[in-house]
Parts: structure tokens; sequence; C-alpha cells
């Protein structure tokens, strides 16, 4: 026991039964009183005795001061768990065991029940995770205080013999953000008692929204005269707190001078205060080649001259049971000692249950890749009468969320240990809305080749399918796993439309890729429904397997590290394994929303079934005794896709490689994407951009839903002008011509190209109809976008070939001849625009 503890608990001990006190004064004035006369005081004796008499009788002695007895009354409520948690007259108490104090726990807020009409698109909702600390219970050096202190592990030292431990934990003082008076302790001495009353109800950001998500929601002032506490659960290794929360809310305005009236919100909040592992998780260390969330921290040991950022992939702690440890190791399958289970939440329609539980049941085959069966399960929650302690708010517990918003999307976060990226619960969530978003992105990509998705309500069949599909995306988010934005361009283009390639492969090599539907297959290449959803594929076993695969004779991250290596080095000569990161601006292989391996190739097929769609949704869109709001929503998914197919292409221009390697492997990590590759974009969004798409012009839809030929024509062209024309294309093309010479497509090339598509007028002498002036008005805008603001610092020649650019066709515009007035309006009009920009007076 340490000397705190020593002189905390002689602190705490009691002066003796206060019934023996009581006694000495009542002795004392019996005395006192002999000279009130013998009767009288006989009288008093009397009575004074038969009093004390019936007081020895029905007092027992009072509980010593310091001890549990003093606080709590008998019959107050009880339950054991990570700690004891005491609940009496409206107050909630802690018994905290002395073994809890140093450990390190993960407090996780979520909102219970949301406020109504409080949302902020994704934020708002019942499920949300509001909040994450990790902390630790240290006691006052006096004994008399319990505090909690808020740990960063962001330079916390992993290796407490390595050189710089004791200078990384002098510098990195831990804040106390909460402290308890101990109020007692218990008979064995072990445990220390606090009011936690005000920690649970209270507004603090341990146990409650953090900053940030006061500020997207416009939280404002706590209000506890309308807050509660609902309850307290405990658990073996975690406690359950949940408080019902009032605040004002100031909304944002977006008015100038109105300031909106606060407004009341209530919300309920539960708090799990979980414990982490005594023994932590042996961390795996992050790899770019393989595509895993991390935990990260700054290491002062690893490198002998400086310091190493250290990422840790997120996974969950599957491990052999130890009586299967050599099955496991001579490569048969086993359970591991905790599987992962998914609960569906009760609140879920029951006939979409099942095919959540299949989305999740479908990684099963990925862990047996990794050497594991049994590893991952769907279930369906147990009723209060199956088991009246589950409840979905346990940390214990992981689950599907579902949850009753207008919100069209899922979202699989999890909750991991901050030590060393071991998963521990997670909460995947499950927006109602998301059906309209499957329905929408299906109808537009898949309905060519499946008859089933021409009409505004599905089959629950199909449907399903589709719910499965996503569940098992977000289940894939919850294992650890990033998007792999590069997945499906490792498909060659005309594998899409080959039946036997995709029942063998699928169209793409990762569900955790944006590849949604098979949009290239066309109707007379009869592809079946199946073979139209993404799956788990290659890439999603692989990636499973190099997290999760187990090798109980490296002991730990450093000694993995050559077996990992080569193991992906050797694995990747399979292109399908590749993983492409979702956050590279450069590289046009990593796109979400694309299939195929030459966008120009795909993506002209979409077009294709695009015109086939356009016509068809007037009829499939088409529900009596309603408008044409159906109709609207998807014509504007037919343009989005449209513009989707544009930028995609756009990608290529100016695009830099990016395909991670160890120096055991050969060739660069960057490279420019080839001159001709980008000559194929130019083209492409000259044939279908910037040559109008009149085929997306629909008078019969226009008439219907107020919309005009210009407008959309614009409103495609906008989104390809600005994806194409930015300083990072510019810069990109400079950098490229710098290292490759005349084999680089350059900025010439650009502006050539952009030229000749876009001012084919002034070459030939057209009359542009007011489709192209629309188009040319557009570029002159966005070349006047590129220049810099004044005052602002030009870092690179982009701004000066901007302006030689608009001042060269500024000089064309002056000297074209035109005999249509609206034409030479026009000319006039851009020639105005670029002086007034590039000579203002």
């Amino acid at each position: 026991m340490n000397k705190i503890w020593i002189v905390a608990l002689a602190a705490m001990i009691g002066t003796g039964p206060l019934g023996a006190a009581y006694g000495a004064e009542s002795s004392a004035k019996a005395k006192t009183e002999q000279t009130a006369g013998r009767k009288a005081v006989k009288a008093k004796k009397s009575k004074r005795g038969k009093k004390s008499a019936a007081d020895t009788t029905a007092k027992k002695p009072a509980p010593a001061k310091g001890s549990i007895e003093a606080v709590i009354k008998p019959g107050a409520k009880r339950t054991d768990g990570l700690f004891t948690v005491i609940e009496q007259e409206g107050k909630y108490y802690f018994l905290i065991p002395a073994s809890l104090m140093g450990r390190d726990m993960l407090v996780v807020n979520r909102i219970s029940k949301a406020a109504a009409d409080m949302r902020q698109g994704f934020f708002g909702y019942a499920g949300d995770p509001i909040g994450e600390n990790m902390i630790r219970l240290r006691q006052s050096p006096d004994g008399k205080k319990l505090f909690i202190e808020n740990v960063s592990t962001r330079e916390m030292p992993r290796d407490t013999a390595g050189d710089m431990y004791q200078a990384v934990v002098r510098s990195n003082m831990q804040p106390i953000v909460t402290s308890f008076e101990i109020k007692g302790t218990n008979k064995a001495k072990d445990s220390l008692l606090v009011d936690a009353t005000d920690f649970i109800g209270g507004d603090t950001e341990l146990t409650g929204f953090d900053n940030a998500y006061k500020l997207n929601l416009n939280i404002g002032g706590f209000q506890k005269d309308k807050s509660y506490i609902v309850g307290v659960k405990a658990f073996p290794e975690n406690i359950e707190m949940k408080s019902a929360r009032s605040y004002v809310i100031t909304p944002k305005s977006s008015f100038p001078g109105y300031k909106p009236s606060p407004m009341p919100a209530t919300y309920e909040i539960n708090s799990s205060l979980i414990l982490l592992p005594e023994t932590p998780m042996q961390p795996r260390y992050f790899d770019p080649r393989v595509g895993f969330f991390t935990n990260d921290y700054i290491d002062y040991d690893k490198n002998p001259q400086g310091i190493k950022d250290i990422r840790m992939i997120t996974r969950w702690r599957l491990e052999p049971k130890p009586e299967d440890m050599e099955a496991y190791k001579c490569g048969e399958l086993v359970e591991p000692a905790k599987p992962i289970v998914f609960y569906i939440d009760p609140a879920t329609p029951k006939k979409w249950v099942p095919y959540l539980i299949a989305g999740v049941n479908d990684w099963q085959a990925a862990f047996e890749q990794a050497g594991f069966k049994n590893a991952i399960v769907g279930k369906v929650a147990p009723t209060p009468e199956e088991d009246s302690t589950w409840s979905l708010e346990d940390a214990r517990y992981s689950a599907i969320v579902y949850m009753p918003s207008n919100v069209a999307n899922a979202m699989g976060p999890h909750v991991s240990d901050p030590r060393t990226g071991e998963i521990l619960e997670s909460h995947i969530h499950w927006y109602h809305n998301v059906m309209q978003l499957l329905r929408n992105w299906y109808m537009i990509q898949a309905a060519p080749s499946d008859t089933g998705a021409r009409k505004m309500v599905f089959d629950d069949a199909l449907m399903g399918d589709l719910i499965r599909f996503v569940s098992s995306h977000e289940v894939g988010h919850t294992l650890g796993l990033r998007h792999n934005y590069g997945s499906s361009a490792m498909t060659p283009v005309d594998s899409l439309r080959s039946a036997s390639f995709l029942e063998k492969n699928g169209h793409t090599a990762s569900i955790m890729d944006y590849a949604r539907f098979n949009y290239v297959a066309q109707p007379e290449d009869h592809i079946r429904r199946e073979l139209l959803y993404p799956r788990i594929g290659d890439y999603d076993k692989w990636a499973i397997e190099w997290g999760y695969r187990r090798f109980p004779d490296l002991t730990t991250p450093e000694a993995e590290a050559d077996t990992l290596n080569k193991w992906i080095i050797a694995r990747l000569q399979n292109p399908r394994l590749w993983f492409g990161t979702e956050t590279n601006p450069n590289d046009p292989r990593e796109q979400n929303e694309d299939l195929g391996d030459n966008q120009m190739k795909s993506n002209e097929l979409g077009i294709k079934n695009l015109k086939f769609v356009l016509a068809g949704i007037p009829e499939w869109t088409r529900t009596s005794n309603e408008g044409y709001d159906n109709l609207e929503d998807l014509y504007k998914e037919v343009m989005m896709q449209f513009i989707r197919y544009n930028g995609h292409v756009a990608k290529w221009v100016g695009g830099i490689y990016e395909t991670p390697r160890t120096v055991e492997q050969a060739g660069p990590v960057y490279a420019y994407v080839e001159k001709a590759k980008q000559k194929e974009a130019m083209a492409f969004l000259d044939r279908h951009l910037f040559t109008t798409p009149t085929w997306l012009i629909d008078e019969n839809i226009n008439g219907k839903i107020g919309t005009s030929g210009p407008e959309a024509i614009l409103t495609v062209q906008r989104a390809g002008l600005n994806a194409l024309l930015s300083t990072r294309v510019l810069l990109n093309l400079t950098k490229a011509e710098s290292a490759l010479g005349r084999n680089a497509y350059t900025v010439n090339d650009l502006f050539g190209d952009l030229n000749r598509s876009v001012w084919r007028e002034l070459s030939t002498g057209a009359a542009p109809d007011v489709y192209r002036r629309g188009l040319q008005n557009l570029y002159v805008d966005r070349l006047i976008a590129l220049l810099p603001k004044s005052g602002m610092p030009i870092l690179s020649d982009v701004p000066a070939r901007v302006t030689y650019e608009l001042r060269t066709l500024q000089g064309r515009l002056k000297t074209a001849s035109a005999s249509d007035p609206a034409v030479k309006a026009h000319y006039q009009y851009l020639v105005k625009k670029i002086g007034d920009k590039l000579d203002p007076k």
C-alpha cells in the first residue's frame, strides 16, 4: 500500500462510539441538580433515568466518522459492477476500489434521446457520439479528495525502460478536470466513497457534449433547474450514466442583423465509463499500402536522432483461445476467445433486420482467411423478457442503431483504446432515409439492366439486398477499414460487361470502395441483378487478413515489421489487392463513384445508360394522385450522375499517380499521368461536355418541373470547368513539364485544347448559340476566379499565365465579327468583363 493511501485511511478513522460521550454528559448534569430539593431531584432523576433506559435500548452506537455507514443509510439502493453505485434520496454515490487508482479508463458520451427539431445535418440524433476522453482516477496527496485526470496520449510514453521516459512524463502532467470530496471508506479500507451526483447530471465536457459538437448544434447555457438524472447502471467492465439535460439553443441566422430568439432543448445523454484492459493489446503499426484507421502518438525513443510519429491501426482484439493456439499456428480455423457481435436495434423495422444481420455475417469469410471461424456475427437484440440487463447504451455491446432521420446516409464509427488501437465497441448509425438514397442510386445506375429498378417503390427483396450491401460497407468501417477508392480502378472496363467475370470477381475488388452499382453493363449484356451489387471482395479479405492475422511468436510491433512488409510485397503482385486512399486529390485511379481502369471508356458506356434512364423516368416516377416531385428529384439525380462522369475524367488532367512503396520495392512512388491519357480525357470532355449535351434537354420534363435547357447545361458545364481549371491542376502540369519536358501534357496543351473546344466559333466565324454563349461566359468567369485577390502574395506563375490567356482572349473577342446582335452583345460584354478585372479604374 502506498504512503498516500495509508495517510488517507488514517484520516478516515472514527473517534469512538457516540453513546459513551452521551452517558458522561448525563452524569455531569445530574450532579449539578442536587441543590434543587430531594423530591424534585428524585423526580427529575427518575424521569431522566427512564429516558436514558429507553435511549439505551432503542439506539445503536452511531457509525464511526469517515465510514460509509456515516453517509449511507440502511436501505439505500446498491448496484455492484466495475464499482458500486449507491442511490440515496436523489443522490448518487460511487464506492470506488483503490485498485482502480491509476487505471486507464475511457468516457464515451452519446445522445440517448435527441432534442425535438434541433438536428443539424448529420448531427443531433439519438445514438450520436458527442465526446470521448481517456481518464485516470487519483487520490489527492492529503487523502481528502479524489481527482479525475483527463489523459492525453499524444506524447504518452509506451516504453517505461526507454531513455526518454522520465523526460516525457515530466513534460506531460495530465490536467485534473474534476475532483470529489471523499466522504468515507468501507470497513476493509480499500474503497473510497464519493458523491457523484453533480458529475453525472452536470454539464461538463467530460460527461457531455464536447465543445465542437456544442458549437455545431448551437448549444448555449445549461439549465440545471430543468435537468435531472435518469439513472445509473453498473456492469462488470463499465458504468452507464444517463441524465436529461436542458439547454438554451441560439439558432444561427443567415440574415444580417437578425438575431433569432433563444429556444429550449432537452437531450438525454448517456455516458459510458469503460475500464480499459489492464494488459493492453499488442498494437500493429499502420502501413499505407493497406487502408486502416489509426490512433497516433509521438515516440521519442524509436528514432535515435529525432522523433517518430507512430500510427497504430484500429482493430478488434481477436485472439485464439489458449487451448487452440497450436492449432492456429498450424493453420487450422479456430474460434476467437471473444468474437465480434453486432446487435440490431430493437427499434429497427422487422422486415429489414435479416438484411442488416446478413451484412454483418458476410464478413465471416474474410475472417476465415485470417484464421478465425465464427469471428463476427449479427444478432437480434434480446427482449427485456430474455435479458432484462441488456441495454443499447451498454458499452459492452455493439449495435446497428436505427435512426428516424431524413438524412440519406449511414455511418460506421467505432470506439478504440487510444493506447493500442484496440476497438472496444461500435454503434453504426443507420439513418432511415438511406433507403431513398439507395433507390435513387440504383434506379439511375442499374435500371437499364434491372427492370425491378424502374419504379418508385422497390420490392422488399430488392431494397433488402441494397440494405445488406450498405450494412456490409459500414461494418467494414467498424472493423477498422477505410474507404478504398482505388479498388474499382483495378477492374478492366470490358470485364464489367462479362457475366462470368462478375460472377467470380464482382465489379470491384472492395466493398469499401464507393463503387455503388455496375453502371457500365448494358441491357444487351443480360447481367443479372446480383452481379450489379458490390460485395466483399479480394481486397477486403486481404485487408482483414493483414490486420487480424496473429503471429504468436512475434511479440512486439517492431518484430512484426519485417514479416508484414515481405507479406505485402508478395501479395501486391496481385493488383486487385491494391489500396487507393480516399484523400488523394491527384491520383485519377482513386475516385469515388467511378468504375473501371479507364473512366473515359467506362463513362462513355455510363452516359449511354444515362440516356436510357432519362427517357424512362417520366413513366417510372409517375405516382397516382401526386405531382412531379419524384420526376424533379430523379432528373436532378441524372444531372448529378453526368457531373460525376465528367469529374472522373477531368481528374486525369494534371494527374499524378501515387503508389506507396518501401525501399525493398522497385519503381517510383509518384509518377505523372501519361500525356496520351490526358489527351484522351480532354477529347472526352470536348465530346460530351463542351459540345452541348443536348440529350439532357427534355422539354416534356422541363414543362413539368419548371427547369430550362440553358439552366441544366450551365449547371453541368460549370462543374466540369471548375474541376478542370484549378490552381492545383495548373501547378501539377507545370511540375510535369519541368520533369518530363516534351513528353508531358503541359499548360500550353491544356489551354490549346480548351480554346479549340470552348472558342471554336472564333476560328470558324460561326455564331455561338445560347448554350455556347453560356459556356464561354463560364470559362471567362473561371479564369478570373483563378486570379489572386488584391493584397494576396503570388507564389507561382499561375496568375501570370491566366492573365495572358485573358488578354489573348480579349484581343480575339475585340476583332471577332458577328452579325447577330445577341452574339455582338455577348462578345462586347466579355471584353468589358475581362477589362474590368485586368484594368480596374
